[in-house]
């Protein structure tokens, strides 16, 4: 998997996240060309600029990282990060209500499709499946499907568990070929990365990007 760079998302989400840190990361996303770069909502404006034209898609969360923010709150923070530069949004799905039963789930990710899609950008739901059964994802996926989400993406990394090999292959089974998956969570190295994406995953969110690809590099004949 030569390209494995295109499947990675340069991420950092820490809350000790200095200035210091994002500029290296935006070197590093400039320097292996990973397909995104994901940072807190704070860094957006900063990074956008500085990735330039840079084929790096600057992607950002959204209810992070519990996803039971009103509704009206997390309209602001896409409203923002929109304006900033985003161009995925990552929003974590209201846990709470779904497990509820609420409807109000899928209207309000439909709600959120619509400005980030008038806008050209791209919407990624964060179902948290840490906190969810087999059945529960697969409502799940179709919920985030029928709303008009882009990907649906496992983790936020903040859970007890992240990204499971049968989760991504549960996803990709529920979910129709247009709609992509985001693998996240704990994935490390090279060999996790390319196991997630042969199980389906269509992207890699890590924290281990630059390392995973120095060693797919230190690999090559």
């Amino acid at each position: 998997m030569n390209n494995i760079h295109r499947f990675l998302e340069h991420t950092a989400l820490s809350a000790t996240l200095t200035h210091h840190d994002v500029e290296k990361m935006i070197r590093e996303a400039h320097e292996y060309n990973f397909v995104g770069l994901c940072l807190p909502p704070f860094w957006v404006k900063k990074a956008k600029r500085d990735l330039g034209k840079a084929d790096v898609q600057m992607v950002t969360v959204v209810g992070f990282p519990l996803g039971y923010q009103m509704s009206q709150t997390k309209e602001a923070e896409i409203q923002k990060a929109l304006k900033d530069g985003a161009d995925e949004l990552d929003v974590v799905m209201n846990i709470s209500a779904f497990k509820s039963g609420l409807p109000w789930t899928k209207i309000e990710l439909a709600k959120y499709a619509g400005i980030i899609h008038e806008q050209e950008a791209f919407l990624k739901v964060i179902i948290e499946t840490a906190y969810l059964s087999e059945e529960e994802i697969r409502i799940a996926c179709k919920l985030c499907a029928d709303a008009g989400a882009d990907f649906v993406k496992t983790s936020t990394g903040m859970a007890s568990e992240g990204a499971k090999i049968e989760d991504i292959k549960l996803m990709r089974a529920c979910l129709p070929s247009n709609v992509g998956i985001k693998a996240s969570g704990g994935i490390k190295t090279y060999e996790q990365a390319k196991a997630f994406l042969e199980a389906g995953a269509d992207r890699i969110g890590t924290s281990s990007a630059v390392r995973i690809v120095q060693y797919k590099n230190e690999q090559a004949p």
